[in-house]
């Protein structure tokens, strides 16, 4: 199997009259050394359906290709997403094990099939909310490589009393361990982006509770962060009707009310949820 390289990247843009779009992130991965590291970091095996978010022209795709069992590709782009089955096709013997679904990720809410591994080359621009409605939606997804803005990925697999811990560390940390997996330079990007790309890697584990209660921790989430210099005790005090009540409640969970958000892991805030 050949992979796409950057002259046929731009020519397969050119006969499709694309013009990579900001507002869709779309920045075309062109060296396949690297999509195969991608897919070598995922553990990819042959007995994993693989999903794929924003396929794009297809760099990513054909790489996951020569080891998945299957290919389920989700582009919102109709022009991209009726030209990949025809890229496949021409540079590999198992295109017919590639699913396309034109449709914008963050309205997915069933695939053909379950899938086992996430690997994405996600649009920086929504790369968050379609991680994390991934996660949610599709518990069958067990580990996967996602590569997002340098920032993001930060943020993703921040730990607790860290600049970067915020909202996007603790609700993904909800439904799965979440790590740096390396960094990716500008220059395999057509065209290049004006920031620096990661990847992140995460491991599918047990959630701390039900669909009730992750909604009720994702509210306190949203809130203990909203002013991130706030003492819990005043952060939350729109929640339980005032800072005294707040401080009440947080001393009954276990948690000392003059801590700050950064300094809660997803089990703390789970704590103060199940108080009530």
């Amino acid at each position: 199997m050949s992979l796409l390289g950057a002259s046929e990247i731009r020519e397969l843009a050119a006969a499709l009259n694309i013009k990579p779009s900001k507002s869709l992130g779309q920045n075309f991965v062109h060296d396949g050394n690297v999509c195969r590291k991608i897919v070598r970091t995922a553990g990819l095996t042959s007995s994993d359906i693989a999903l794929e978010i924003g396929p794009g022209l297809g760099s990513l795709t054909l790489a996951m290709l020569e080891e998945a069992q299957s290919v389920i590709a989700v582009e919102i782009d109709a022009r991209l997403a009726g030209q990949l089955p025809a890229t496949a096709a021409k540079h590999s013997e198992r295109a017919e094990l590639l699913t396309v679904i034109n449709q914008d990720a963050l309205t997915l809410k069933s695939l053909p099939v379950a899938p086992t591994v996430l690997i994405a080359n996600l649009p920086y621009n929504v790369s968050v909310p379609v991680f994390l409605h991934l996660l949610e939606i599709f518990p069958s997804l067990r580990s996967g490589v996602v590569m997002v803005q340098a920032e993001v990925a930060d943020r993703l697999a921040a730990k607790p009393n860290s600049k970067e811990y915020g909202i996007p560390s603790v609700k993904a940390a909800w439904w799965a361990d979440v790590t740096g997996a390396g960094s990716v330079s500008r220059s395999i990007f057509w065209p290049q982006p004006n920031v620096d790309s990661k990847l992140v890697a995460f491991v599918r584990r047990p959630t701390p509770g039900d669909e009730e209660l992750r909604k009720k921790v994702f509210t306190i989430i949203d809130l203990a962060f909203a002013q991130r210099r706030k003492m819990l005790r005043s952060a939350l005090s729109s929640l339980y009707g005032g800072s005294a009540a707040a401080e009440s409640h947080l001393t009954a969970a276990g948690i000392d009310p003059t801590l700050r958000g950064e300094a809660l892991d997803i089990s703390a805030f789970c704590a103060i949820a199940k108080q009530g």
